[in-house]
């Protein structure tokens, strides 16, 4: 009896998990169909937008209007970017907190947190003054310097939750044996941190990669990202939905791929040190 219950939980488990996540996908999925259909079967009811012919057009003229693969290479280039400077930064600041703490740490990690909360077209127009000033406006240095410090206070928090599950009693030892700060960080801490800096990279790429407000906002085409290459189809005569699809699945793509393959790290680096 009691293993019936158990068998019948896991299949009602098991049939929620797959109905919650194909509801999370079907957005997706729909984007993906319109894509294969003609501006006039685009806009018709579901059922005919089933039934109706599949076509390349869409994905056709999207090549011909726009330079996909440069705003390709923008992306890869801030996101990455973004990403490197980013834990370049975040490592020594989340080690020192997770073991050379102070009574104002946690204060500290609160108040770099409490910046995600100021909505972004708070800070847009002086941040927008002083690309001007500096030479940054459209420019892929300058995207990549904002995106940095937006996502820094979660690179932060991440390390930091992936360090306090570190023993100290490690480093203690390598700084015993004659390890330096340096030879502490890249050959102590580093790599028994791994998993969770992975994590946290591939996190950190996949919120630069999807970041609109800020693309939009300080580039016009020189440094314009996936993000801009999908906001082009959008125009005061209306939304080219088919196009608008092809768009959107030609610049999500790349991202699923990359989150599909890195799956197993990025679980594994979530879970890092939950059980000891």
């Amino acid at each position: 009896m009691a293993r019936e219950i158990t068998l019948r939980r896991k299949i009602i488990n098991t049939s929620m998990a797959w109905l919650v996540g194909f509801i999370i996908f079907l957005p997706i999925l729909w984007i993906a169909v319109l894509s294969f259909k003609t501006e006039g079967d685009a806009i018709k009811t579901p059922i005919e937008v089933l039934t109706s012919a599949w076509v390349l057009e869409s994905y056709a003229v999207v090549q011909e209007r726009s330079d996909y693969f440069k705003h390709f290479t923008n992306s890869i280039i801030i996101a990455l970017g973004s990403t490197l400077l980013g834990l370049l930064l975040a490592v020594p600041a989340a080690w020192a907190m997770a073991f050379v703490p102070s009574k104002n740490t946690r204060g500290i990690l609160m108040w770099m947190l409490s910046t995600k909360m100021l909505p972004a077209v708070g800070v847009l127009y002086p941040i927008y003054l002083l690309f001007i000033k500096l030479g940054l406006l459209d420019s892929r240095i300058g995207l990549v310097v904002v995106l940095m410090l937006i996502n820094l206070p979660i690179i932060i928090w991440m390390l930091y939750t992936y360090f306090r599950e570190i023993p100290g009693e490690i480093l203690e030892a390598a700084r015993m044996d004659g390890a330096g700060l340096r030879a502490e960080l890249l050959y102590v801490l580093t790599p028994m941190a791994l998993p969770g800096i992975a994590s946290t990279l591939l996190l950190n790429v996949i919120l630069a990669w999807n970041e609109a407000f800020w693309t939009l906002n300080l580039t016009a085409a020189k440094a314009a990202p996936l993000t801009a290459f999908i906001a082009s189809y959008s125009s005061p005569e209306g939304l080219f939905y088919a196009k608008l699809s092809a768009a959107s699945m030609m610049a999500i793509t790349p991202i699923l791929i990359m989150g599909w393959f890195s799956q197993k790290q990025l679980v594994r680096g979530m879970t890092f040190g939950a059980v000891k």
